[in-house]
């Protein structure tokens, strides 16, 4: 199994929205790949809930796939690439991690 973990700064305004308004279109855009790509096998979305702190990160992305041959699939759909252009617009940083977890 694959665990794809991302995590964003955003910006305190982008896109003609406010950081909260942004990380809420993020969570609902990032929970309904789900529905449009079969390989996720689960995906995961947090909000920061912290408001001072001044290191601490907004969203976060927690997926699982099967195989590496599905996250490969995940990162080429046009629904993730769809996301990835919103997401842009609006983070200011962007940190990632990919790993197989032992089952």
């Amino acid at each position: 199994m694959i665990r794809h973990i991302v995590m964003w700064k955003l910006q305190d305004e982008a896109a003609g929205a406010s950081k909260q308004k942004n990380a809420e279109k993020m969570k609902l855009i990032l929970e309904g790949l789900r529905t449009n790509i079969e390989e996720i096998k689960d995906v995961e979305v947090g909000i920061q809930i912290t408001e001072d702190d001044p290191d601490g990160l907004d969203v976060v992305l927690i997926c699982d796939f099967e195989t590496d041959l599905d996250f490969k699939m995940y990162t080429r759909n046009p629904h993730h690439k769809k996301a990835v252009d919103f997401i842009k617009k609006v983070a200011e940083k962007r940190y990632s991690v990919d790993y197989k977890m032992d089952l």
